[in-house]
């Protein structure tokens, strides 16, 4: 596996098996520390031909340490705590079919099913005439078509499906195989997620979330594997048509306060809360989802989808930004990393490439041998910045971050929304703004007239302090164009004597700058000047200049006055510039 970037090279090659052949997918892969040792292992749902040799897998590193044969395609793997007893070892969830099969040890522990649907009674009793042998095979099946047309497809048990995609050489043997057999209606499990119970940390007890295909969100016990909640992406206010979740991801505590985000196979997203009654729609995507991550924090939306683009949303369902991808998404999974305070989201594209972004700008981009379908990242052995890919191929490969690795980012403002697509937040109108507005609207020549007035009077007064200023030279630069010169002074010290710091800059390009003095002015019953006068060298362009004089408070009384700083010059009758001081009062404590 190669890597390059627009940045210097951050992952290191760890692992790679070329004979791996696995076939599987994001959601179909997780990593944990089945033995409790720190050694963490990755568990796959290797998808075999798709409908057959089907195998749960677990690597350490590219070796093989196990294998468990499953009965049907997987939806998806998770690792969750069932409880808080030691030693610390999660149990591994694979849903499958209609039901959920749950190892612990690595060793088949239990099985959850879906609950049964009720049956139509009206295909109900189809079956009980053709098992009778009351109806001929062909009627029979005209009459589930209609049926099927009346009710719709998914509303049909999996039996009466499967009939209605047979051909007709197949109708006869299906119906004698299966007619003696209880008509049972039971959903399919098409997606599933953790989410943790009362407690944040990593290890806490985590309740199982999964989406069906009648549109069923279901929340398990993590210890009895209980229903705790169910709803129905439907609901009372939803169209009676509601897509099937593909993808579902939840944040926060069951119980305390929790958020599931659903996308659906129709490219509508749901947001289930708790203490909802029914799921409510979030947002409609212009394309059906390829993935999706929920970032920690301020649990934004990141959707990657068939039309190759990568977009952002709020957790309210507002668009924040959109890129477009330089080809096909195929996989997509966060990259949380603590150490430096960031989480990106690594993007794998058709051709091999997987680039890693935070937000719409690209941090990172690595590049494998073949298409990756399946990424994850996270601890895996010992280390724990690690990432896993699978290719179509069939390839294993692990990669390592660096721990001396910094992203920093590679192109801006490609996928920022264009400006006229933002939608303005304009605030309400209160009582109190029509009232304003309306007063505006009745006053606007008098109120014009009064802004000009103010605004005239501003600029006459900014002009006269302007004009002070030259004359009086108190500013601290030279207004001289030949002789450009820099002052700044500060007074240091509690008193009663004082030290008075004097800088001098000649701002000159190349001229230099002579005959220059430094004199005091104060009220001599205040303060006594120690260097009341100070000769000024050659001031060469480019240097600093610093100058020191001593001044004490001589008062009986906590008073101050101003000190003023004239910077003279030979044979001028007016000061170059000059700086006036706000000297501090005296320290009380420092006269005893």
């Amino acid at each position: 596996m190669g890597s390059r970037g627009l940045s210097p090279q951050q992952w290191l090659d760890a692992f790679n098996d070329l004979h791996a052949s696995i076939y599987t997918f994001s959601r179909c892969m997780t990593l944990a520390d089945i033995n409790a040792d720190g050694d963490y292992r990755l568990i796959t749902s290797d998808l075999g031909t798709g409908t057959t040799n089907i195998k749960l897998k677990v690597y350490k590193g590219t070796t093989l340490m196990s294998e468990s044969t499953l009965m049907d395609v997987p939806a998806g793997v998770v690792t969750f705590h069932m409880d808080m007893n030691e030693p610390r070892v999660p149990a591994i969830a694979v849903a499958s079919g209609p039901s959920i099969f749950v190892y612990k040890n690595m060793r088949p522990y239990f099985k959850f099913s879906l609950p049964s649907m009720n049956v139509n009674p009206l295909e109900q009793d189809l079956w009980l005439e053709v098992r009778n042998k009351h109806m001929e095979v062909e009627i029979f099946y005209e009459l589930l078509q209609n049926l099927r047309q009346e009710l719709g497809f998914s509303n049909l048990t999996s039996r009466s499906q499967q009939l209605l995609m047979l051909d007709h050489s197949n109708w006869r043997s299906f119906v004698d195989q299966y007619k003696d057999i209880p008509l049972k209606r039971q959903s399919v499990i098409t997606c599933i997620t953790t989410l943790k119970k009362s407690m944040t940390d990593e290890d806490a007890a985590s309740c199982l979330v999964a989406g069906t295909e009648n549109s069923d969100i279901y929340i398990l016990d993590p210890d009895a594997f209980t229903i705790l909640e169910n709803m129905n992406l439907g609901g009372e206010g939803n169209p009676t048509f509601v897509g099937v979740p593909a993808h579902m991801a939840a944040t926060g505590l069951h119980d305390v306060e929790f958020r599931i985000v659903v996308v659906c196979r129709d490219g509508c997203v749901y947001l289930v809360r708790r203490a909802w009654t029914q799921a409510r729609p979030l947002m409609q995507l212009p394309a059906q989802a390829v993935a999706m991550v929920v970032l920690p924090g301020n649990s934004s939306i990141v959707l990657a989808l068939m039309n190759e683009f990568l977009i952002g949303y709020t957790k309210k369902g507002k668009k924040q930004w959109e890129l477009k991808l330089p080809s096909a998404a195929t996989a997509m999974a966060p990259v949380p990393l603590h150490h430096l305070g960031l989480t990106l989201v690594a993007v794998a594209l058709t051709g091999g490439t997987v680039n890693f972004y935070s937000g719409c700008q690209i941090m990172d981009t690595i590049t494998a041998s073949d298409t990756v379908s399946a990424l994850l990242f996270g601890r895996f052995g010992q280390e724990d910045h690690s990432l896993i890919l699978v290719t179509i191929s069939g390839h294993l490969l692990v990669k390592i971050l660096k721990r001396t690795a910094q992203f920093t980012a590679q192109s801006s403002g490609t996928g920022m929304v264009p400006p006229q697509q933002i939608k303005m937040l304009v605030p309400k109108k209160t009582k109190v703004f029509m009232e304003q507005t309306l007063r505006e609207r009745e006053n606007a020549v008098a109120m014009h007239q009064t802004f000009q007035h103010d605004l005239f009077r501003l600029r006459l007064n900014t002009a006269r302090a302007c004009v002070n200023a030259l004359q009086s030279c108190k500013n601290p630069f030279s207004m001289d164009t030949h002789e450009p010169i820099k002052m700044s002074a500060q007074v240091l010290g509690l008193g009663p004597t004082f030290k008075i710091h004097i800088t001098l800059e000649n701002m000159s390009a190349s001229n230099p700058v002579k005959d220059l003095a430094i004199t005091f002015h104060c009220d001599d019953k205040l303060y006594i000047i120690e260097k009341p006068f100070i000769q000024v060298p050659l001031l060469v362009p480019g240097l600093t200049y610093k100058f020191e004089s001593l001044a004490e408070c001589i008062a009986e009384v906590g008073i101050s006055d101003q000190v003023q700083i004239f910077i003279v010059k030979l044979n001028y009758t007016q000061p170059v510039m000059a700086a006036v001081i706000n000297m501090p009062i005296s320290d009380v404590l420092a006269l005893v």
